[in-house]
């Protein structure tokens, strides 16, 4: 070994560290997202039940953006990759079902709302377990599991009439709870591009 090269732990130091910055320079798209998600809660809130055919299409919307979510975590991230793409997937066939029948979807949506959510606020708990060791706001997206697990096993004891009303408000409240953590993860990530 000569004296002019460095030692190994040494320079992978600096291409984790380099990783890292390049990783933690798109921030933005956790806020962009987190934007949206919490634009389209906001506009979810304001429907009423004549607007089914549009909360079928923003449903599906959502659907893709959380998609889209999981197949960049998947391309980026080192570990579990695989999980985060099959939730990926699960999302987009999701999305795609959405806008084949906006109606039929809004109808199929409440009778199911309750297994829909489970499913998110399994995700969401999983996701927040994996990341706690790399994020110190891991927290939050354990208590949005956990309070969506809440809503699941509320909304499966409702009649499909009172499921159909509460969609609106529940694909709202879901939507603002993704657009909370997607915006307090993008100034974690903003943190640590400035702590590199």
């Amino acid at each position: 070994m000569s004296a002019a090269s460095p030692p190994a732990d040494t320079t992978s130091m600096t291409d984790a560290r380099a990783v890292v910055r390049e990783i933690a320079g798109f921030w933005w798209v956790w806020l962009i997202t987190g934007i949206a998600w919490s634009v389209a809660a906001l506009v979810v809130l304001q429907f009423d039940s004549a607007s089914i055919t549009t909360i079928g299409v923003i449903v599906g919307v959502l659907f893709c953006f959380a998609a889209a979510q999981q197949f960049v975590i998947a391309a980026v991230t080192d570990r579990l990759r695989w999980l985060w793409a099959i939730f990926g997937v699960l999302f987009l066939i999701a999305g795609i079902i959405c806008f084949i029948n906006p109606e039929a979807t809004f109808a199929g949506l409440a009778d199911t709302l309750g297994f829909l959510f489970l499913i998110v606020g399994v995700w969401w708990l999983i996701e927040a377990f994996t990341d706690r060791e790399d994020n110190p706001l891991w927290w939050l997206g354990l208590l949005a599991g956990v309070l969506m697990l809440i809503m699941a096993f509320w909304t499966s004891g409702q009649f499909f009439i009172e499921k159909a009303y509460t969609l609106l408000v529940f694909a709202g409240i879901w939507a603002l709870l993704h657009g909370i953590t997607d915006v307090m993860k993008a100034f974690a990530v903003r943190t640590l591009r400035d702590l590199v």
